[in-house]
C-alpha cells in the first residue's frame, strides 16, 4: 500500500489532505468529525480582531462550476474564538490530527494583535488570509496585492505568533505571485498557502441584478482547479517555501494533480459542499486507490512530478 504520511513544518500528517478555511466554521464538534472521517489537518474559519455578522443572505450559490460566495468574514472576534480553537484542539490532539487557525485584520498592527490571541490556544500552525483590503491604503489595496504590505502584515503575525509557524495564503489575482511569496518569505512565513478564492459575480438573467448580495464574491472549485495548479507550480517551481495547495480539489485524482504541481499538502473546501464532511477521508481514499493503481508508493514519487 503506498505511504501517505506527509511532513509539513515539522508535523507529521497522517495524509496530505487538509480541510481549507472557512467551510465548517470553528466548531469543535464538526472539525473533530472530519478528523475521524480521515482528514490529515483541520483549518478553522477565518476570526479577526471583531466580531463581525457578515453579509445579508445570499452568501453561497452552486452555479455550475463550483461555487460563489460573499460570507464577509463571518467571526466572533479573536477573544471569543481562542478559546473555541483550544477546545477544538483538546479534541483532535489524540487523533493525532493538527489544528490550523486562520487570521485576518485590517492594519498589520490588528494583524499582530489577532495573532497574539490566537496563539494562546497553541494551534499547529497559523494560517494568515491576506485578500483583506488595506484600510490604511487610500484605494483599500488588498494586502496580497503588495508585496510590501504582504510582508508587513507577514512581520507582524510572526513577531506575535509566540513560535507558532505561519503559513501565508495568496491570491491568484496578482500580477506576480512568486514575487509576494518572496516578501513574506523574506518577513519569516514558514510556508504558503495557495490559492485563495479568485473574484467573481454571478448574474440572474431574469432578475437582471447579481445573485449575491454583495453582488460579487470569491469562487472555488472545479472552476479555479487550473488556476491553482498553475500557481502552485510556479511558487514550487520558484521559490523554497512549501506550499499547502489550495482550489479546485473534489476528488482524490485532483489531490494527485495538486501533488504533482508541487504541494506538500492539499487544502479542500468546496468539497465539503458536494460530498459532505466526510468528503476528505474519501478524498484520501481516492488517492490512496489512484497510487496504488498507478504504482506510487510514497508522496515524495508523486510530489512535483509535473515540474520534473
Amino acid at each position: 500500500m503506498p505511504d501517505l504520511t506527509c511532513s509539513l513544518l515539522g508535523l507529521t500528517l497522517h495524509n496530505p489532505i487538509v480541510l481549507a478555511s472557512g467551510i465548517l466554521g470553528t466548531s469543535a464538534a464538526l472539525l473533530e468529525r472530519v478528523a475521524q472521517a480521515g482528514a490529515g489537518a483541520v483549518t478553522a474559519k477565518s476570526c479577526g480582531p471583531a466580531p463581525r455578522t457578515g453579509h445579508p443572505n445570499p452568501i453561497t450559490i452552486e452555479w455550475g462550476h463550483g461555487l460563489i460566495n460573499a460570507v464577509g468574514l463571518t467571526n466572533p472576534g479573536a477573544p471569543v474564538e481562542a478559546p473555541l480553537l483550544a477546545e477544538a484542539r483538546a479534541l483532535l490532539q489524540p487523533l493525532g490530527v493538527p489544528l490550523i487557525a486562520s487570521i485576518f485584520g485590517g492594519t498589520p498592527r490588528e494583524y499582530g494583535e489577532v495573532a497574539r490571541t490566537i496563539a494562546t490556544a497553541r494551534p499547529a500552525l497559523i494560517e494568515v488570509n491576506i485578500s483583506c483590503p488595506n484600510v490604511a491604503d487610500e484605494f483599500g489595496t488588498p494586502f496580497a496585492a503588495d508585496a510590501v504590505a504582504a510582508a508587513e502584515v507577514t512581520a507582524a503575525v510572526v513577531a506575535n505568533a509566540g513560535g507558532i509557524p505561519v503559513s501565508v495564503k495568496l491570491a491568484p489575482n496578482v500580477p506576480d505571485i512568486v514575487r509576494i511569496a518572496r516578501a513574506v518569505g523574506a518577513a519569516s512565513a514558514s510556508a504558503l498557502t495557495a490559492i485563495n478564492t479568485m473574484p467573481g459575480m454571478v448574474i440572474d438573467p431574469y432578475a437582471g441584478r447579481p445573485v449575491l448580495s454583495n453582488r460579487s464574491g470569491g469562487l472555488s472549485g472545479p472552476a479555479i482547479k487550473p488556476i491553482a495548479l498553475r500557481c502552485v507550480a510556479q511558487l514550487a517551481a520558484e521559490q523554497d517555501l512549501p506550499v499547502i495547495g489550495t482550489g479546485g480539489v473534489l476528488t482524490g485524482i485532483d489531490a494527485a494533480e495538486m501533488l504533482m504541481a508541487g504541494a506538500t499538502a492539499v487544502g479542500v473546501g468546496t468539497a465539503v459542499w458536494y460530498r459532505g464532511p466526510e468528503a476528505l477521508g474519501q478524498i484520501v481514499a481516492e488517492l490512496d486507490e489512484f497510487m496504488a493503481a498507478e504504482g506510487y508508493t510514497s508522496l515524495a514519487e508523486l510530489r512535483g512530478l509535473a515540474l520534473r
